[in-house]
């Protein structure tokens, strides 16, 4: 039985279990919200047998991240993509998806399954690209052959753009950008080529058969995700969710998990409406969004133009977000573009909990806080999201400064870690409040 059935049957699991030690929520509360469809926990068998930790993805709990990894035809090594999985698992994707559309997919994926206790997503789609010189040449057999192989060597949830439907094309030639989604274009591609239905629409049944055997969870992909602010909340965008909405439920009904994929470029102001949207006509199944962007002018500059969007739309009620690195749009990201593109949206789904008073979201807020009013620099790096960053900005400003910060100290009778080069011993705040409430403190019990 999927982690949903045995909710529905009123089983609390050992996932739920380890879901809710995590997130600092009753297990019946995970197994109710599991049960309702507004939580999944990504966790196929084989990857549990093989140590993973599972999550629960959905609005009652905290926002999680994932991280878009993988080679591409024209770039990037098996050695080279799993050290950006360790560097993207290290500073805080909840999970990974492993993209690659180059050689060696299957030995990749497998050291990925194995070496990480994360959850892991693919693109089948992209798969049964590599093994057919043309998607045109696609058999709906072939590539449900792909799905269950992936779903056996443990892939947790799978993007599959089951909802972009013929009568969507044209809605798609009114944009600026068109279907800007790989596997939207590919899709789109197979339909025209052949004159009929989205393939995997129509074997939906045979897909959900698949992932219910191992407990794979649906991410069901927006083909049709606007890829410019110019194309956002527009028609072939919502027709493609009004499609997920009744795939969610057909999915719920064979007993499968099931999340929504959402758009990727979106102006601010529309945010909030489109996360609505979807909650409702999804029947509050997770929203998983990428990004979104909210402005089209900062390439280089999209782990912010994102991150922006990503904060607005988690606080709104979405579930989990999907990176952006610096690199997007441009070229496919190295190591240190991982680590920006993980790092930002760590801030981003911290700040969305924040806002929305999730439990223990302000703990470690308030720890740093602390830390810094009691100037335990070792304290501050160590609560930081990216210690060794903080701590070499620290070390590298007081080295530059050091004869002065030392006669500055000795002028002013302090300890030369007691304030940082921003402002100086004489003009530190933190330092000059403490000293104040030590003296209010003396004036009181006199």
């Amino acid at each position: 039985m999927t982690q949903y059935l045995q909710a529905k049957a009123g089983i609390i699991t050992p996932e739920m279990e380890a879901v809710a030690a995590s997130e600092f929520l009753p297990a019946e509360l995970i197994r109710d919200e599991v049960a309702a469809g507004r939580m999944v926990i990504p966790a196929n068998k084989v990857h549990l047998e093989k140590g993973l930790d599972p999550i629960g993805i959905g609005i009652a709990v905290r926002t999680k991240i994932n991280a878009n990894l993988g080679n591409s035809a024209l770039l990037g090594d098996t050695l080279n993509e799993l050290e950006k999985v360790q560097i993207a698992v290290k500073y805080g994707a909840d999970t990974v998806m492993d993209l690659s559309t180059g050689m060696d997919i299957n030995e990749l994926r497998r050291w990925i399954i194995d070496g990480v206790r994360v959850p892991v997503g693919t693109v089948p789609l992209y798969q049964m690209c590599e093994v057919l010189d043309d998607i045109a040449d696609m058999k709906p057999h072939d590539f449900l052959d792909i799905v269950e192989h992936q779903a056996k060597q443990g892939v947790d949830y799978m993007t599959i753009h089951c909802a972009l439907l013929r009568r969507h094309l044209p809605l798609a030639d009114k944009r600026l950008l068109g279907i800007v989604s790989r596997g939207g274009a590919l899709t789109a591609k197979w339909m025209v080529t052949h004159n009929k239905e989205n393939p995997f629409y129509e074997h939906f049944d045979d897909l959900c058969d698949i992932m219910r055997a191992y407990d794979v969870t649906w991410s069901l992909g927006d083909g049709l995700r606007p890829g410019c602010l110019a194309d956002a909340s527009d028609e072939a965008q919502f027709a493609e969710l009004d499609v997920m909405g009744e795939l969610a439920v057909r999915g719920w009904e064979k007993g499968t998990q099931v999340m929504i994929e959402g758009p990727g470029h979106v102006p601010m102001d529309q945010i909030k409406m489109n996360v609505e949207r979807q909650i409702q006509v999804c029947h509050g199944a997770p929203f998983y969004v990428l990004g979104p962007v909210v402005t089209d002018i900062a390439p280089g500059y999209d782990h912010f133009t994102s991150g922006i969007g990503a904060a607005m739309a988690a606080m709104y009620g979405v579930a989990m977000l999907c990176y952006v690195t610096p690199k997007e749009h441009l070229g496919l990201p190295n190591m240190d573009d991982v680590k920006q593109g993980v790092i930002a949206y760590k801030i981003a789904a911290h700040a969305a909990d924040v806002a929305r008073h999730r439990p223990g979201a302000r703990d470690r807020d308030d720890a740093i806080s602390l830390a810094r009013r009691n100037f335990d620099w070792p304290e501050q790096f160590r609560l930081s999201l990216d210690p060794e960053t903080a701590e070499r900005y620290y070390r590298e400003s007081r080295r530059l400064s050091s004869d002065q910060a030392a006669q500055c100290a000795n002028n002013e009778g302090l300890d030369a870690e007691q304030y940082c080069t921003m402002c100086g011993p004489k003009f530190c705040a933190i330092r000059i409040s403490n000293d104040v409430r030590k003296m209010q403190n003396n004036r009181m019990q006199r």
